[in-house]
């Protein structure tokens, strides 16, 4: 073999490519490992986004079952966030101590075991509980999947392979939106939200997949071999790091406050607000899940063209023209709900799609799970504040109204951007604490 050959076939098993750029290049450079690591982390989070909308899409059923409030619906979705930040926080730390795919191992079976728990709960506060110990393995999923396939992935396409790694959430919402069409249009909804949880249970397919196929990038194998200092949360405070987790957590807390108060509330809002029926709710989601999968893999692109904080700023300012315009929708003009669900679903998840690049750019490879961990995850639990806000003023304002606090999430998050340096092009084991 030729010392051409060699380093093309070292380039191919470690992540990094050639200067050839097809459509498909991002996946081709990952090798063969790397695929495994991507399969692994798009399966993990397209099966996370499955389990967190049981609630949502059920949100209605479970209202009337225990006679809830507005207020008390909405604590369920903030204890879920509040507990994910709390969990995503612990889970990066764990991937820096025992590995990536022992640390997404663990989240996964937590997220599963109790998703199915939530649907045998006998009452209001036993579904707290359980919702919120779901919510610890829901929050680490993400952080340790982005980390495990970005130490695999070249600077050159980080944004593109993690935006495709985003796009696994539209999928596992899709499939949650069908899920729920079958089981609502069968079942009474007494029943059917508990039968919605019960399918929680998919993900143990895929820790089998996982402990059988995907092992951590030799970056993060070598510092574990090496026995390096055990990351702690103090190690993402100290001088150098100190602006980039606060600023990084400020603009994480905007885009999954207003993300999160969407995901929670436009189902309400198109069942109660606007009177649509299950299958005709199932319809106007299938528009925005459409947009939003299009637009995990645009804003891929545009993250690696433009750059990471451009492009969250582009999105930002959009996500929060579709929220304002989504909800002022006249009465009667359903037909303009369904077509603005599209740029909609579209706006709102493009603007995830540099997250997993430029959190692991802003970190060291001593200290990126737990940063990376930290920053999104607490970011997820201070957001928990909108939809909890949407749902006590939704008894008074309607939920139409209160969803304009998700348009103010989108606006803190461009303001954060201010704080953050530039990563794009940045390599990963050239990362260090200034």
């Amino acid at each position: 073999m030729s010392t051409t050959d060699k380093a093309r076939a070292a380039s191919d098993d470690n992540g990094h490519d050639d200067e050839e750029s097809p459509a498909f290049a991002w996946l081709r450079s990952l090798g063969p490992r790397g695929r495994r690591a991507f399969a692994g982390a798009f399966g993990g989070y397209g099966l996370d986004a499955y389990d967190f909308y049981a609630l949502p899409l059920s949100m209605v059923a479970i209202a009337a079952y225990f006679h809830l409030s507005g207020g008390q619906t909405g604590l369920l979705v903030t204890v879920t966030m509040v507990a994910s930040g709390v969990g995503g926080a612990l889970a990066g730390v764990l991937a820096d101590r025992v590995g990536r795919v022992r640390a997404l191992l663990a989240t996964v079976v937590t997220y599963a075991l109790f998703t199915v728990a939530c649907g045998a709960a006998p009452d209001y506060e036993t579904l707290l509980v359980f919702r919120a110990l779901q919510g610890v393995g829901f929050g680490g999923e993400w952080a340790v999947g982005a980390v495990l396939v970005a130490e695999y992935t070249s600077a050159r396409h980080r944004g593109r392979t993690l935006a495709a790694v985003q796009s696994a959430w539209a999928v596992g919402w899709g499939l949650a939106v069908l899920v729920y069409t079958a089981v609502f249009g069968l079942l009474e909804p007494q029943t059917a939200w508990r039968v919605m949880f019960f399918t929680g249970a998919l993900p143990a397919l895929l820790v089998l997949y996982v402990r059988r196929n995907v092992s951590d990038a030799p970056a993060a194998e070598q510092r574990h071999t090496r026995r390096s200092p055990a990351a702690t949360f103090a190690a993402v405070f100290r001088h150098g790091l100190l602006r980039t987790t606060v600023f990084a957590s400020l603009m994480a807390t905007g885009v999954q406050g207003g993300y999160y108060t969407l995901a929670t509330w436009v189902p309400a809002y198109l069942a109660e607000d606007r009177g649509l029926a299950v299958v005709t709710t199932g319809g106007f989601l299938a528009a925005q899940i459409l947009g939003a999968f299009l637009g995990y893999l645009a804003g891929g692109y545009l993250t690696d063209l433009l750059g990471r904080k451009k492009t969250i700023a582009v999105f930002a300012a959009a996500s929060a023209a579709c929220v304002l315009g989504y909800t002022r929708v006249p009465e009667g003009a359903d037909a303009l709900l369904l077509v603005l669900g599209f740029p909609l679903g579209f706006c709102m998840s493009a603007i995830f799609s540099g997250f997993g690049s430029f959190l692991a750019e802003l970190y060291p490879t001593s200290v990126r799970g737990t940063g990376q961990g930290f920053a999104y995850n607490v970011g997820r639990g201070f957001g928990a504040a909108f939809p909890a806000l949407v749902g006590t003023l939704a008894d008074s304002w309607g939920v139409g109204g209160a969803l304009v606090f998700g348009a103010a999430a989108y606006a803190l998050a461009a303001l954060a951007l201010l704080g953050l340096p530039e990563t794009r092009g940045r390599e990963l084991a050239h990362v260090t604490v200034h």
